[in-house]
């Protein structure tokens, strides 16, 4: 008896231990290091952090802020090379919205409206730079492989259309959230910006769509686009179109310690406080508009204040270079204090900096007097420009009445603290003084925008990416200068090429896409569809 349950209790025991460890198999085969679900609330964590554009990059170079004098960190060429490339944020950005809607969002959620904001934000980005891109096939992953390319239209077009639609759902959400649930999908969480603030998101949404509309300002007679109606729209329809009302409402990425610097600080002034010196593009146009920003972005030129005399404080003091300038010639010019530097009291002096902006006030500003100077809404555009110019010389601590202190370096400094590494000037600030200057105020017509589009410049040194070299591109101000510093035969690129990758794994349709737009040939001087 014993030997017959011994027969068919031992099969049944091996059987047991076999699917046991068969179990056990797939539990190990599982990867316990990646999530296999990621909350959407973390993947928009990843998101923001991933598009943040931040300052002390090569964009700054192209967009003649500052310039490279020294070979070993770059150069001041427009030889561009490959675009952004930002597939593999919006495929989180599609994961993001999936992970919502299966946690408990409706239809309508914080995460896909979010996502709609951010499709428009990355794809227009992306055209804005290379011309047509992969965007209907591009996030379908095994499914299409060999994305085809959309025109650059069918993309901006796209991107508006998703800009008025999470505008009506955020408005949605925030005028009755109960309305659409109350689960982990239906929750904004994690939000960098502006701390989950739906009123501040939708406010940036409007501001986006308002600047993909200036940048579409040669499309005007598209009857498919419709950049006046739209602009025109949104302007006189606050209520639904909320807009940004302040700096307080900026879309910034805001850095902290120990965990993100700023890019310029103590830990690296040493190796590259000296080693880029201001364009004559920025500084020479903050001097002729005497300008007080420039006390605080750049510093004087030591050679006329310690060597020739000058008053630290003569706007003649402050002195950049040319862009087209040969690079050694540049860097012995630095090297004699010829130059000015970057303000490295305001930029170098702290781990935590200014905040980086991406989307903000002032640039809205000069973007609804651009529309209304150029006649697609009515307004008032002085009043809209000097909003603007205000609120840039307050994020730097200028005031409309009264004085600022300005601090320039000392050279023979070995640290960067206050105590006597710094000059230390006050410098007195009258608004309606420096508004009343014939190239400052305000004027109708053609001069008006060119004011406009100068003040926009000084705006954006140091936040949001290529927008000024993108709005140079479109309109020729302020004036970019080139020589053989710049390369290019002396020619100021007119886009960056797509990324290496096409040109392998999606080979057919990156020719097609080169040969609709630029005779076959991933040429950087080549003129895209929304410049024509």
């Amino acid at each position: 008896m014993k030997t017959i349950l011994t027969k068919y209790i031992l099969p049944a025991a091996l059987l047991l231990s076999v699917t046991s460890c068969k179990k056990s198999f797939d539990e190990l085969s599982q990867n316990t290091n990646v999530p296999n679900n990621v909350p959407a609330s973390l993947l928009f964590n990843g998101v923001l952090t991933s598009t943040a554009e931040l300052p002390d990059g090569q964009k700054e170079i192209y967009s003649q802020y500052y310039l490279y004098n020294y070979d070993y960190y770059g150069n001041n060429r427009y030889d561009f090379g490959s675009g952004d490339d930002y597939y593999r944020v919006l495929k989180n950005v599609t994961v993001m919205e999936k992970a919502a809607a299966a946690t408990g969002g409706a239809a309508i959620n914080p995460y896909e409206a979010l996502g709609k904001f951010f499709k428009a934000y990355l794809f227009s980005k992306m055209s804005l730079e290379m011309g047509d891109i992969p965007m209907n096939d591009a996030l379908k992953g095994l499914d299409n492989l060999e994305p085809t390319y959309d025109p650059q239209k069918t993309v901006m077009l796209q991107c508006l259309d998703w800009l008025e639609s999470a505008n009506s759902d955020l408005g949605q959400l925030i005028a009755k959230p109960s309305d659409f649930g109350t689960g982990e999908g239906a929750t904004l969480k994690n939000d960098i910006y502006f701390g989950n603030d739906l009123t501040k998101w939708q406010k940036t949404v409007n501001a986006l769509y308002l600047r993909l509309l200036v940048q579409l300002s040669n499309k005007t007679g598209d009857t498919d686009l419709k950049v006046i109606t739209r602009f025109a729209t949104i302007i006189a329809n606050p209520s639904k179109y909320p807009l940004m009302q302040s700096t307080a409402d900026n879309m910034q990425y805001t850095f902290v310690t120990p965990t993100n610097f700023y890019p310029m600080n103590p830990n690296n002034f040493g190796q590259s406080g000296s080693r880029k010196n201001m364009s004559s593009t920025y500084v020479g146009l903050l001097t002729s508009l005497k300008d007080p920003r420039v006390y605080v972005t750049a510093e004087p030129a030591r050679d006329l204040v310690d060597k020739q005399g000058k008053s630290a404080t003569d706007f003649a003091s402050f002195v950049g270079a040319d862009p087209g300038e040969d690079q050694g010639t540049m860097y012995n010019n630095a090297g004699l204090q010829k130059y000015s530097f970057i303000n490295r009291k305001h930029f170098y002096s702290t781990y935590t900096g200014e905040p980086s902006v991406q989307i903000g006030y002032p640039e809205l500003m000069f973007n609804i007097a651009e529309g209304i100077n150029r006649g697609w809404t009515s307004g008032n555009a002085e009043s809209y420009y000097q909003s603007g110019i205000k609120a840039s010389m307050a994020s730097y601590g200028i005031p409309e009445d009264g004085a600022f202190t300005a601090y320039f370096y000392r050279p023979g400094s070995t640290s960067v603290t206050v105590d006597g590494n710094y000059d230390t000037f006050q410098i007195p600030v009258t608004f309606n003084n420096y508004y009343s200057q014939t190239s400052v105020k305000y004027q109708a017509g053609t001069a008006g925008l060119t004011r406009i589009l100068q003040q926009k410049y000084i705006a954006l040194f140091r936040h949001s990416g290529l927008e000024s070299y993108f709005t140079y591109r479109r309109t020729g101000v302020p004036n970019f200068t080139t020589g053989p510093g710049t390369g290019n035969s002396s020619r100021i690129a007119k886009r960056f090429q797509y990324p290496e990758a096409e040109r392998t794994a999606n080979a057919a349709n990156y020719q097609k896409a080169l040969q609709s737009q630029y005779g076959g040939n991933d040429d950087i001087n080549g003129i895209m569809w929304i410049l024509k």
